[in-house]
């Protein structure tokens, strides 16, 4: 493993690239290869010719498709040189030993947001290099807080639960404070970093749902259905949510980056000026939530690794992050790249910076998708009734105790450290 390439080799991997390149022309089979996920994919040719990647072979994946490509991928020793992942999937490509962890002397993990890098490490070495981030905040209709008395929501719980309520009333429960879709973990999950909950315990091996973090973000959560802030749905009932959230069905939902082209795009001209982001509320001010985005990786058993971190670096320069910001509306992973866009004073934008400085890392475990799949099924039949706040959270521990069963299996007899 070389763990120690320096920013002069790169530099010399790319004169030789252009030197073949000039000698005797870049024919597309000669390039790196580099899969690419969604809009990303569709984006990138149009770009790369700027950031001397013009020959680099991008291979699109659906979102949908990509993480089981990786995986069959890695089984068939057919990865490619280098590949966008969700952050998400790192600890699940780190435990097959897929992974070339990023070498020390690159300087590729400086100018970054702390949660994310932190997330990106695994085993005390950095397995990815941060290309894009994500997080939640609130979307909401500024008009509609603002006839319930609030210039902007309000940050604690408690009043923001009474903004809602306030909101409801006046339409004489004919609309709703917050949508949050039964099927998505995210809420509940951003509840939970809120309360301080760590989700697992004993190294990663079983549950820590029980805890009294934990019951206290699930108690909340099934407050806002039990009194009626929040639709008891989940999204493939609502047939268009724009629309809905237009005619002022619900007066803020939380999401990513991506709802702004969305809200920018689907909204009629006469609702453009009445909608805007907000960090989201937790127990005693602004809450916590996960840092999430996409990273990019090489593979252990590349052919040409000096090549594909010099394709890395290029692709995380601040010039190219702000490029694929105007192209795709992806949030830079590098610091210096929203300083230069001016992004934080962009209002729409700049709670999404305020909410990546309160980001806390997720556990890294391969299985934690399942977990928190498991996690939200229990939580959807508690909104329902099937179970208590107590009793939810024990079941939820008992699922994800089965589900780590193995992981349990292998720690306990020194495979994992």
């Amino acid at each position: 493993m070389d763990g120690g390439f320096s920013r002069r080799d790169l530099l010399a991997a790319g004169i030789a690239s252009s030197a073949a390149c000039a000698l005797g022309g870049c024919r597309r089979d000669r390039g790196l290869t580099f899969w690419a996920i969604g809009n990303e994919a569709a984006v990138l040719p149009g770009l790369l010719p700027d950031f001397g990647l013009g020959s680099l072979d991008v291979q699109p994946l659906p979102w949908s498709g990509a993480h089981q490509k990786l995986l069959t991928g890695f089984v068939g020793e057919a990865l490619p040189d280098l590949a966008q992942v969700g952050n998400s999937w790192l600890a699940e490509l780190a435990a097959l030993d897929a992974l070339e962890p990023v070498p020390t002397g690159l300087e590729l993990g400086t100018d970054q947001f702390a949660a994310v890098l932190e997330s990106n490490r695994i085993d005390g070495r950095l397995a990815a290099v941060p290309w894009y981030v994500d997080t939640r905040v609130l979307f909401y209709r500024t008009d509609l807080f603002v006839r319930a008395g609030y210039d902007t929501p309000p940050l604690d719980w408690g009043e923001w639960k009474a903004a809602l309520a306030r909101i409801r009333r006046q339409s004489a429960g004919e609309t709703y404070g917050v949508l949050l879709p039964l099927e998505e973990f995210e809420h509940l999950q951003t509840m939970a970093l809120s309360t301080g909950a760590t989700f697992l315990r004993e190294n990663g091996t079983r549950g820590a749902f029980s805890s009294p973090e934990f019951r206290e973000a699930l108690g909340f959560y099934k407050s806002l259905f039990d009194e009626g802030l929040a639709p008891t749905v989940a999204g493939a009932q609502i047939a268009n949510r724009w629309a809905e959230f237009a005619r002022g069905w619900f007066a803020a939902y939380p999401s990513g980056p991506w709802m702004i082209g969305e809200m920018r795009d689907r909204l009629p001209a006469s609702m453009q000026t009445l909608w805007a982001t907000a960090p989201h509320p937790g127990p005693g001010g602004p809450g916590t939530v996960a840092p999430g985005g996409s990273s990019l990786v090489v593979f252990r058993n590349g052919q040409r690794k000096r090549e594909a971190w010099d394709a890395v670096r290029r692709l995380t320069d601040p010039a190219a992050q702000l490029a694929l910001h105007r192209a795709t509306g992806d949030l830079p992973a590098r610091r210096s790249a929203w300083v230069a866009g001016d992004l934080a004073r962009d209002s729409v934008v700049a709670p999404f910076a305020r909410q990546l400085e309160l980001a806390r890392p997720l556990p890294k475990v391969p299985e934690w998708e399942r977990v928190v799949t498991e996690m939200q099924v229990v939580a959807d039949r508690t909104v329902r009734g099937e179970y208590t706040v107590r009793s939810a959270a024990a079941e939820i521990d008992r699922r994800v105790d089965d589900i780590l069963a193995k992981r349990r299996w292998m720690m306990e007899r020194g495979r994992l450290t």
